[in-house]
């Protein structure tokens, strides 16, 4: 097939590309602006654009299917050109329902642990040896790729985002892959600029479960409240399974997990990672791994890329970067470090970096997300509230809603290095927290200059 790509510069859409173009098609894209890693990857295989930009000329009736990013705009020019030649557009949900109709469909929802759960569950069904396609928000030791397409697995692993589909169909991802499996983590308001209050985003995952077939499965986090009531609304038979956090216990630093008959030391750590692993176990178990596979296969597992990622450490200090930018993140990523490093000091810097985060109306929900932190940083470059064309909002405002009385607010990336430079690394966590990059912080240079004042 000839497949066009509008926005091929994103995550997931030019990792659908590279798995397109290893399948044999003839993969061509356009984007305004392509950034590395995914630069470098779509030039080692010969299909990054030639200059970046909107080139309408690239649509041509000999297209089979044009795949649309979510940050293409209504008005791309080659979306225009690609209507008025009639061709077949698919967004990168539509595109991947309509390669895995003939599968079973495992759709793994939730404001948060999605990549982390999905990750989980790729990791055990790869160390079993099983047959089976997938896509997931974030790079996996062990899988070059992101996406997965294939004629013989029988069944595909889904992350499902809430987030709309793309700029010409509203209607949130995950409805769109139409699970047999479904999978809810817990729910939190998030992405007010299209969900604009906490009941319209509810209600998003209430329409996940109910079209969900009778012959299906729900599972969900039976801790979490508003999960439940959407289940208990829910038109759908499908047959309810909940999951809960487990007994555990921390030895020296480390984590263990009784599962099925066995004990096992984990790589990962926190109550809201292990109640996402018994998630994952439920989902492994239909797809027919027992608990003693699941345990076996999950021992070795890391985590996924900036989940909680530890990407340095020393006897003095450990180093850890997480995505966590929502309310119910940060507090889980705080909480989860202050347990398993109950006597050292943790430094934890956040940024506001989307749209939710630096939404003046929005900020209230961090209040006292930060507990458990012996030094709390808030950034936030004002430049990026311009960019988002939100309503300007004062360091003091931060502070206020925050509703710490030792938060520190920065905003220039100079003023944070400054202010980490400074800071005693003996005994101590540094957290890094952010879906941003703190106004081009150079992170290994700070994670060396760290190391060696540790030491």
């Amino acid at each position: 097939m000839r497949i066009h790509f509008i926005a091929i510069g994103g995550a997931v859409m030019h990792n659908l590309a590279l798995a397109l173009h290893e399948q044999g098609n003839l993969v061509t894209g356009s984007d305004d602006e392509i950034f590395d890693p995914a630069l470098s990857r779509l030039r080692k295989a010969g299909i990054v654009p030639d200059k970046f930009g909107w080139f309408p000329d690239k649509l041509t009736r000999e297209v089979d299917a044009v795949i649309l990013g979510m940050h293409a705009h209504a008005d791309n020019p080659e979306l225009m050109k690609a209507k008025e030649l009639g061709l077949k557009i698919y967004s990168f949900p539509e595109f991947i329902y309509e390669h895995s109709k003939a599968k079973k469909r495992v759709v793994i929802g939730g404001s948060h642990g999605k990549t982390t759960i999905t990750s989980m569950i790729l990791h055990v069904l790869k160390k079993l040896g099983k047959d089976f396609d997938y896509m997931v928000g974030s790079k996996l030791e062990g899988f070059e790729l992101m996406v997965r397409l294939s004629d013989s697995a029988p069944y595909i692993i889904l992350e499902g985002d809430e987030y709309p589909d793309s700029a010409i169909n509203k209607i949130p991802k995950f409805h769109l892959y139409k699970a047999d499996i479904g999978f809810i983590s817990g729910i939190a308001w998030d992405h007010i600029n299209v969900f604009p209050t906490f009941e319209n985003y509810c209600e998003q995952f209430r329409i996940f479960c109910d079209l969900i077939p009778d012959n299906g499965k729900i599972i969900f986090n039976e801790e979490d409240k508003d999960t439940v009531a959407q289940i208990h609304s829910s038109v759908s038979s499908a047959q309810k399974i909940p999951y809960h956090t487990p007994n555990y216990e921390i030895v020296n630093g480390i984590t263990y997990l009784k599962i099925g008959e066995k004990k096992i030391p984990l790589r990962i750590f926190g109550k809201h990672n292990l109640s996402n692993m018994m998630g994952a176990l439920e989902v492994c178990k239909q797809l027919g791994v027992d608990e003693n596979e699941f345990a076996d296969s999950i021992a070795s597992f890391n985590g996924a890329a900036n989940r909680l990622e530890k990407i340095a450490a020393n006897d003095s200090v450990t180093i850890f970067k997480d995505f966590a930018h929502s309310p119910s993140k940060l507090r889980a990523t705080i909480s989860a470090v202050r347990e398993q490093f109950s006597s050292r000091k943790i430094i934890a810097c956040m940024e506001l970096h989307t749209y939710s985060s630096l939404n003046k109306n929005f900020i209230s929900e961090y209040a006292g997300c930060m507990q458990g932190a012996d030094v709390k940083v808030v950034f936030f470059n004002p430049h990026t509230i311009e960019l988002k064309r939100l309503e300007n909002i004062s360091n003091e405002e931060v502070k206020k809603l925050f509703a710490h009385d030792d938060l520190l607010i920065m905003n220039k990336q100079e003023e944070l290095k400054s202010f980490l430079h400074a800071q005693s690394f003996n005994n101590s966590v540094l957290l890094l927290m952010t879906s941003g990059n703190f106004d081009k912080l150079d992170i290994p240079e700070l994670i060396q200059f760290v190391l060696n004042k540790s030491e």
